[in-house]
C-alpha cells in the first residue's frame, strides 16, 4: 500500500494513494457546485452526465484529463465546497453496491488530500516557464561579461517571479523538480547567443540530493547547448547554504568536478557570510544588494570594504548587486568590486529568438511535464 508521506505521518499513513481512475462520481446538495465541476470538466474534454445532485465524469485518455480536473477543483472551490462534495472514483455498476459506496464515499476535501494534490499544486502544474537574464558587467569598462538566468512564470494568466514561485514549489513538495527545470531552461535558453560570456545559474542545494544523479539532466543540456564547463557559474544563496554544510560542500565539490564555478550570493555582514566565505571558498563573491544600497552610509562602507578585501584574498571575484544608479557604481568601485549588476546596466529579459529558429523552440516549459 502506498502512502502519502512514506508512513512519517501518522494521521494519513494509512491512506491508500489512489491510482488514475476514467471515471469518477460526485454527489452534493449544494446546488451550484456541480455546475461549476460540469463546466470545468467539459472545457478539458471530460465527458459529463448531470443530474440536480449527482454527476457522472468519464476520462477516455486513462485518468490523466480527471487527475488535472482535480487539482483545478482545489483552486476553483472553497474548502467549505469541498467538504460537501462527495466523491466516488471508478464506482461498481448501479444498484445496491453502488449506493453503499455513495454512502460511505470521501469527501472532496479528503480526496484531494490523499492525492497529495493542494492549491499549490494546481498553480504549478499548470505554470508555464521561462528564463529571463540579467547582464553582469566589468565595473572597469562596463562591458558585459556575463548574464545571471532567472526563473519567471505565468500562473492564472499573470506573470510571477522566480522567489514565488519557488516558495509555492517547496510548500508543495515540488522544490527539487523546480529546481531542475529552471537549470535546464536557464541553459537551453542561452544556447543561442550567450557567446563566451559566463551564464549564472541559481541553485538550491537541498534540491540536490545524491550529485551525480539530480544533476545529470543538467550536466547533458550544457553539453548538447555547446557551453563550456568553465562558463558555468552555480549560485548558491546565503541563508540556503547554512542549512546543512556537510551537504553543500559534497554537491560543491561535484559542481566543480565538472568544471563549473561556484559563486556564494547576498553576501553580507556577519558571522554566517565569514563562516561560510572560509568553508566554501567560492570563485565568486556576490556582495547583498541590501547592504551596497545603503551606500554612502559609512557603516556599510566599513563592511563592504573588509568582504571585499577578504573576497580577493580568497582568490574570489566581486559582484556588487543592486547597482541602479552612478552613485552606486562609483562607490563599489572605489571599493574595489570587481563586477556590478543591476538596473543601471540592464534589467532581467527575455531575448530574443533568432530569426532564422523556429517558434517552437522558445515556447516555455510546462511545470507537468517528465
Amino acid at each position: 500500500m502506498g502512502t502519502i508521506c512514506g508512513g512519517v505521518c501518522g494521521c494519513r499513513g494509512n491512506w491508500e494513494v489512489p491510482g488514475p481512475a476514467t471515471r469518477a462520481l460526485l454527489a452534493t446538495s449544494i446546488d451550484h457546485v456541480l455546475p461549476t465541476v460540469a463546466r470545468l470538466a467539459t472545457a478539458m474534454g471530460v465527458t459529463v452526465h448531470s443530474s440536480p445532485h449527482l454527476a457522472e465524469l468519464l476520462d477516455d485518455r486513462g485518468g490523466r484529463r480527471l487527475d488535472v480536473l482535480f487539482q483545478r477543483l482545489a483552486r476553483e472551490l472553497t474548502a467549505a465546497e469541498t467538504e460537501a462534495v462527495r466523491v466516488v472514483t471508478d464506482p461498481p455498476g448501479e444498484g445496491a453496491a453502488l449506493t453503499a459506496r455513495l454512502l460511505t464515499a470521501p469527501t472532496l476535501a479528503v480526496e484531494l488530500a490523499r492525492r497529495g494534490v493542494t492549491v499549490e499544486v494546481g498553480v504549478l502544474a499548470e505554470a508555464e516557464l521561462w528564463s529571463v537574464y540579467q547582464p553582469i558587467v566589468s565595473l572597469a569598462d562596463r562591458s558585459v561579461v556575463a548574464h545571471e538566468a532567472l526563473l519567471r512564470g505565468v500562473v492564472d494568466g499573470r506573470e510571477v517571479g522566480g522567489g514565488d514561485l519557488f516558495f509555492v514549489a517547496e510548500q508543495a513538495g515540488w522544490l527539487d523538480r523546480l529546481d531542475r527545470i529552471g537549470r535546464e531552461s536557464a541553459v537551453v535558453g542561452a544556447a543561442d547567443w550567450l557567446g563566451g560570456a559566463d551564464l549564472f545559474i541559481n541553485v538550491h542545494p537541498t534540491s540536490i540530493y545524491r550529485p551525480q544523479v539530480c544533476l545529470a539532466s543538467t550536466e547533458r543540456a550544457v553539453h548538447d547547448a555547446g557551453i563550456a564547463p568553465g562558463q558555468l557559474v552555480v549560485e548558491v544563496v546565503e541563508s540556503h547554504a547554512i542549512a546543512d554544510r556537510g551537504h553543500l560542500v559534497s554537491v560543491l565539490e561535484h559542481y566543480r568536478s565538472l568544471g563549473w564555478r561556484v559563486a556564494l550570493d547576498h553576501v553580507a555582514a556577519g558571522w554566517s557570510s565569514l563562516s561560510l566565505l572560509a568553508a566554501v571558498r567560492p570563485e565568486v563573491v556576490k556582495l547583498d544588494k541590501g547592504l551596497v544600497q545603503e551606500l554612502p552610509d559609512d557603516g556599510a562602507r566599513t563592511v563592504l570594504r573588509a568582504l571585499v578585501e577578504l573576497a580577493h584574498q580568497l582568490g574570489a571575484v566581486v559582484v556588487a548587486e543592486g547597482i541602479e544608479t552612478e552613485q552606486l557604481a562609483e562607490e563599489v568601485t572605489a571599493l574595489g568590486a570587481d563586477l556590478g549588476q543591476g538596473w543601471l546596466f540592464g534589467r532581467p529579459a527575455r531575448p530574443e529568438p533568432p530569426v532564422e529558429e523556429t517558434e517552437d523552440r522558445w515556447q516555455p516549459v510546462a511545470l507537468s511535464r517528465g
